[in-house]
């Protein structure tokens, strides 16, 4: 059987594209990694990592496809896979863009928010990792501005957003606060700090605010807090408040 996987309807109804994001459950991990951990960085058995991987990519579908992953280094810089992407050697950025078939553009993670996106007209798709650090340096138009470079136009672009670090969830400190209102005031208004006694900051519903004054063709959220759900998903700050180590999900978009 196929890991569980969740899917932006609207990504979904993109003809020639293909989708998922994929939880925790559903691959051969054990321990703190169980079960369907994507990264091989976190101390998984390399072995269980590319089943897991396979796993992920069947679920799409499409037929046995390559993925291409990189080092991300909650930085703003977006790779454009083409047909000269070592597969081996994975690049440091933190979002791809591709017109390529046949490869799968991949994003891990474990509490940042993961983003897919694709041009219903020309194909391109993109990928993107947004933990407060990408959010706040804008990854996401970075990330619209290499598609609209490969043909697509925002007008055209669909953006699924994952399961990702609620603001419930995500308690940060007074000066962190701080330094994202000085040197980021467009992200200020997603610092909250009613209800709290310490700020909380609401990284996904800044990625969705920026995705829609992108002025894209559609703007979906998939999936609930991975903190809150530590049964279906991969949280690194549930795991540092348990004292265990996690894994890493994996995020998946293909052009057929």
């Amino acid at each position: 059987m196929h890991p569980p996987l969740e899917k932006s309807p609207a990504l979904t109804a993109l003809s020639g594209i293909r989708h998922g994001f994929f939880g925790r459950q559903g691959g051969v991990s054990d321990g703190d990694f169980a079960s369907l951990n994507a990264s091989r960085a976190v101390g998984d058995d390399a072995g269980n990592v590319v089943e897991n991987v396979h796993r992920a990519v069947m679920a799409l579908k499409g037929g046995p496809i390559e993925v291409a992953l990189t080092r991300q280094v909650h930085g703003t810089h977006v790779h454009v896979v083409d047909d000269t992407f070592d597969l081996a050697n994975r690049p440091e950025a933190d979002a791809m863009v591709t017109v390529r078939t046949g490869i799968a553009l991949g994003i891990l993670t474990a509490d940042c928010v993961p983003v897919l996106l694709a041009d219903a007209r020309t194909g391109v798709v993109g990928a993107a990792h947004a933990g407060w650090k990408g959010a706040v340096g804008e990854i996401l138009a970075r990330t619209v501005e290499a598609m609209v470079a490969l043909g697509a136009r925002h007008e055209d672009i669909t953006a699924a957003i994952g399961p990702a670090i609620s603001v419930e969830n995500y308690e940060i400190g007074e000066e962190m606060a701080q330094t994202i209102s000085d040197r980021h005031p467009h992200a200020a208004g997603f610092i909250v700090t009613d209800g709290w006694p310490r700020p909380h900051f609401d990284v996904p519903g800044l990625v969705r605010h920026q995705a829609l004054a992108l002025g894209l063709a559609a703007v979906e959220t998939t999936g609930g807090c991975t903190y809150a759900h530590p049964e279906l998903y991969f949280s690194h700050r549930y795991a540092t408040h348990t004292e265990i180590r996690t894994g890493r999900q994996i995020a998946l978009i293909a052009r057929a």
